[in-house]
């Protein structure tokens, strides 16, 4: 039996988390572009406000169906979307003091939340097939991965951005006159008037492609290498937890079907998205692969991601039904 009233809170509090979230983007951007420090503040309690009233909306919807609240495509959705707002909340912001991220978190967040409306589904009971614990497990371990690999692609896509504006950066660089002489010096080893190196560059002097010469917006995010690191080491951390949840989710069919595996779509694709990660972590850890061609592999991988979540449940028959939960 639903509680229709906690059902229409829990709807009602969605909405003003999207609003919220949403303004509290636009903030983000604002203090990126304009260096507001107390844009950036009133865009973080926003943030944490609207995060809040998220989490009660998602609490709301769990007690009012008398189950744990992502039984649907439209719940999914709604969780990955406060987890990728907390994430940045609780660790890019508060721990690793990234704020310049803070628009692009936002904005995924809010993306994940417009998602979520498109395959809404009122507060019911799951079906059957998947009344189980594992749900509470496997289904919760895929949601934190996704939410995972998000952040990761975020990571990718200003790394990406960022080396572009240092490359450019650097050429222009090399083509002014100073520039121009200290390229045209760089392999040679002969000695100056004070005896350092010709190619010596003094400490405070600005490396070739480096922030200092970086303009925009660009300038105040943190170095390409550093976004790169970070991707790097946001998807270490999904791969762990999805390879759980593709183990959980083996366990579960062989409780459910009698088998551990057999080449459902779902089953499929998830296996795809470990792969093509799998690939970029063996990648950087043997060949060195870093910068662009990893970040390809990244994007490769999350775009398996979006498909094995949207283009599966919505379009392809399989024994795994999800969307209307």
């Amino acid at each position: 039996m639903v509680d229709a009233d906690l059902a229409r809170l829990s709807d009602t509090l969605f909405w003003v988390a999207l609003v919220v979230y949403a303004a509290s983007m636009a903030l983000f951007f604002g203090h990126l572009g304009f260096r507001a420090r107390r844009v950036g503040m009133l865009a973080t309690l926003l943030a944490w406000g609207g995060a809040i009233v998220h989490a009660i909306s998602v609490t709301a919807r769990g007690l009012a169906a008398g189950r744990v609240p992502w039984g649907n495509m439209f719940e999914y959705s709604s969780l990955i979307g406060l987890l990728l707002v907390l994430t940045y909340l609780l660790v890019i912001d508060r721990r690793l003091g990234l704020r310049q991220v803070g628009g692009f978190a936002m904005g995924a967040g809010v993306l994940a939340l417009a998602s979520a409306r498109f395959v809404y589904v009122p507060a019911g009971p799951l079906q059957p097939a998947l009344n189980s614990y594992w749900l509470k497990i496997h289904v919760f371990a895929a949601i934190t991965g996704s939410t995972l690999f998000g952040i990761s692609f975020i990571f990718t896509v200003l790394h990406l951005m960022k080396a572009r504006a240092q490359r450019r950066a650097g050429s222009v660089f090399a083509g002014s006159t100073v520039g121009a002489a200290y390229v045209g010096q760089s392999t040679e080893r002969s000695t100056g008037e004070e005896g350092m190196p010709a190619d010596h560059v003094s400490p405070d002097a600005p490396a070739a492609g480096s922030d200092t010469r970086v303009a925009g917006i660009m300038a105040r995010l943190p170095v390409a290498d550093r976004l790169d690191g970070l991707a790097h080491s946001t998807i270490k951390v999904a791969f762990l937890i999805w390879t759980f949840a593709v183990l959980a989710g083996a366990v579960w069919a062989h409780e459910a079907w009698g088998r551990y595996w057999g080449w459902d779509p779902k089953e499929t694709w998830a296996f795809v998205t470990w792969v093509i990660y799998a690939g970029y972590l063996h990648a950087r850890a043997t060949a060195g692969w870093k910068a662009r061609r990893a970040a390809v592999i990244s994007m490769i991988g999350f775009a398996a991601v979006l498909f094995t979540y949207f283009a599966v449940n919505l379009w392809i028959a399989g024994l795994h039904s999800y969307k209307n939960g």
